[in-house]
């Protein structure tokens, strides 16, 4: 991270989504009052903005990141389980 980056509390990123999303600012608006880069914000947005899944239930990109992540470890641990199945119904 570049040492003159900025950093933004969870509350205020929030603040700035809920604002956009009120349909009274626009990227621009916000970018000139805040002092926030338009990217910044496109990011926020996105982020948080709902994914509907195919059974009609709503997750965010931060959830979804997350859920992603408990799988790869739950596949992971999958291996590890049937690898030592395969040593122990080896075994006399």
């Amino acid at each position: 991270m570049a040492k003159n980056q900025k950093k933004y509390t969870s509350e205020f990123k929030q603040q700035i989504v809920d604002l956009y999303k009120t349909g009274n600012y626009s990227y621009p608006q916000l970018e000139r009052e805040y002092g926030i880069a338009r990217s910044s914000i496109s990011n926020w947005v996105r982020s948080a903005s709902p994914i509907t899944t195919s059974e009609g239930e709503a997750v965010t990109l931060k959830d979804y990141k997350v859920l992603q992540k408990d799988y790869q470890k739950l596949k992971m641990e999958n291996e590890i389980l049937k690898k030592a199945t395969a040593i122990f119904a080896r075994e006399p």
